[in-house]
Order: C-alpha cells, then sequence, then structure tokens
C-alpha cells in the first residue's frame, strides 16, 4: 500500500434483506436502536453502533440494488467497509495498481461520508467499500 493513504478502521459491515422486520428486530434486540437512518436509491440504510465500528443495516425498498441482491442471494451479509484517511488518494494508487473499482471516483454516502466500492472480483468475491469521514455527519 502506498504511504499516502491508509485503511484506519473497520467502518461497518452491512446486512441486506427485504422488509420483513426480523432483522432490524434482531439488532435492536442485541444493539439498541439505530443511531442514523436514511434513505438511499432503492434501500432504507440504518446504522447500528458497535463499539468504534457500525453495524448497517440495508432494506430493500422497491427494485433495486438491495432487492436484487437479495432476490439472487437472500438475506445476509452485502459488504465489509474500511475507513480510510484519504480516500482519493486510495483510489488512484488502487487504480494505478490495477485493482478492480467500481468506483474510481468517491461520491456521496451515509452519515455526509465520501465512498467508494473496489470490485469483488478484486477481493475474491467480498463487495469492500471504502470510507472517508468528512465530520459532516452526524453518527
Amino acid at each position: 500500500m502506498s504511504s499516502a493513504w491508509r485503511v484506519t478502521a473497520l467502518h461497518h459491515v452491512a446486512m441486506a434483506h427485504g422488509d420483513d422486520a426480523v432483522c432490524e428486530d434482531a439488532m435492536t434486540m442485541l444493539l439498541g436502536a439505530p443511531t442514523h437512518a436514511e434513505h438511499g436509491p432503492g434501500f432504507l440504510e440504518r446504522m447500528y453502533p458497535v463499539g468504534g465500528s457500525y453495524v448497517q443495516t440495508l432494506e430493500a425498498d422497491g427494485d433495486g440494488l438491495v432487492q436484487r441482491f437479495v432476490d439472487r442471494r437472500g438475506p445476509g451479509l452485502h459488504h465489509v467497509a474500511f475507513t480510510v484517511d484519504a480516500i482519493d488518494a486510495a483510489l488512484a494508487d488502487l487504480e494505478a495498481r490495477g485493482v478492480a473499482l467500481i468506483d474510481r471516483h468517491a461520491r456521496t454516502g451515509g452519515m455526509g461520508t465520501r465512498v467508494a466500492f473496489l470490485h469483488p472480483s478484486a477481493t475474491g468475491g467480498m463487495l469492500v467499500e471504502l470510507v472517508e469521514e468528512t465530520g459532516a455527519g452526524d453518527g
């Protein structure tokens, strides 16, 4: 890895599910109420704090990426997200090293973050998200 950026923490682990309440009820029972919720394109995201990280649930809301994921694979682990200290440098470095990326440029994520995804082919099948905290979020 280049010295221009580094992974600093596990940001969250995301679980995708349909519109039944089982996942949300279980997370609330285990972790308490979510501290953040917001709609994304075709899903409702909820963030449950666990230590210095989160468990994120992605509830399919209409026909979008989360619903297609649930239709193909069923509810379960969707992706793992790592906090990085310089997402633009990370993406440039990874692209220069030939790492397959879904996002070549960071985009706005939940809680005021900047995010980008690595293609699962680059990580042995696991969808990985990079997250840069901007200080603009509420969680």
